[in-house]
């Protein structure tokens, strides 16, 4: 008696879920993301979600290439006047990063625009490999201009946002002018900030109207001379090396001229500009990691110095306790967390505002 009980209370459950489920999916109509505008690519390139042709760069190692597979900094933009906003997606991996919320990692992160500002709306909190999530609801009557990044971490197969039926939605031009290239680290990907929109790049794009070029690889941005003839490929106003977290500080002393040179053979004006590596806070008590790191950043001083003396124009070079020094600035002795990365910024997006508007970007 009590199993057939439990069965019509299952039927029950399930019946009222896909009743709801079916006037929820009635109510909302679905586009797919590729008839808005992706942004935040190097170039256009035959795999939608990569921020690398890596077809075209098949030299680079096998871990860059499927790194750059990872969506990092790439964000469609539209416009719609409806009142909620969803998504269903899906992506590769069955993991999250240890480090990472799961939001970041394989999530949405939607920014609405108010008042000329970009202002957080809501998550796409993304459940396995394929995800139907409600990102905001019950907004205001009115046309929204939208912002919605993509997981920095894994790789984006399909995106379809989600609308009220009977509202618009319609692709925006992008809100950010010109390129800048940076390249580098997990870091610089987006470990471990909270969620998509907050990785360095996307915000300084979005206060400061510029395109960054998000090509972070996560533990493998070392220089190689396969991926810095990739980057001497791409067309923008400016270049940032934000790589000396990564390779060793031999491998910095060998590579770091002809990745500078390299650009600047390409482009022979655009101003180049490196970035020490943070000092990694497992280094405060394990004195192999702090003395890595030094290494790292005395090398890297270093190359930056010999190429100014040997006449390279238009080179730059931050340094700075970036992460502060109450030790508090990363989620994991390595990786920035929200507070680190405000850190960051605090030192390194003035020098770049400056620099770029010493070159009219």
């Amino acid at each position: 008696m009590k199993t057939i009980l439990l069965k019509r209370q299952l039927f029950i459950c399930v019946l009222l879920f896909s009743t709801c489920f079916s006037l929820f999916a009635q109510d909302i109509v679905y586009t797919d993301a590729t008839n808005l505008n992706l942004i935040g690519k190097a170039n256009s390139i035959p795999h939608y979600y990569h921020r690398v042709d890596t077809a075209k760069y098949n030299d680079m190692p096998l871990n860059v290439k499927k790194l750059f597979t990872n969506s990092a900094g790439l964000a469609i933009t539209f416009k719609t006047n409806s009142n909620i906003i969803t998504a269903r997606w899906s992506t590769v991996s069955s993991k999250t990063g240890s480090n990472m919320t799961a939001i970041a990692n394989k999530g949405l992160d939607l920014y609405i625009k108010r008042d000329g500002k970009w202002i957080f709306a809501g998550v796409g909190r993304p459940t396995e490999n394929f995800t139907t999530a409600k990102i905001v609801e019950n907004m205001q009557d009115g046309e929204k201009e939208c912002l919605l990044y993509l997981p920095l971490y894994d790789e984006v197969k399909n995106l379809e946002i989600g609308v009220a039926k009977g509202s618009i939605i319609e692709s925006l031009e992008s809100p950010f002018r010109k390129k800048v290239v940076i390249y580098g680290s997990s870091i610089l990907q987006g470990a471990s900030a909270c969620r998509p929109g907050m990785a360095y790049p996307a915000r300084m794009a979005r206060k400061t109207g510029v395109n960054f070029i998000n090509l972070g690889l996560s533990g493998n941005g070392r220089m190689e001379a396969s991926v810095t003839n990739m980057i001497a490929d791409i067309e923008a106003e400016a270049y940032i090396l934000d790589c000396a977290p990564n390779p060793s500080p031999e491998e910095i002393t060998q590579r770091t001229g002809y990745l500078v040179n390299t650009i600047r053979k390409h482009h022979p004006k655009a101003p180049i500009v490196m970035i020490q590596s943070v000092v990694r806070e497992s280094g405060n008590f394990d004195m192999k990691v702090k003395e890595r790191v030094a290494a790292q950043n005395r090398n890297f001083k270093i190359e930056f110095e010999k190429l100014k003396s040997a006449g390279v124009d238009d080179l730059y070079y931050i340094e700075g306790d970036l992460l502060g020094s109450d030790h508090e600035g990363t989620t994991d002795g390595i990786h920035p967390n929200d507070i680190g990365f405000d850190r960051m910024l605090n030192i390194i997006e003035p020098i770049v505002i400056d620099i770029l508007n010493k070159y009219g970007i």
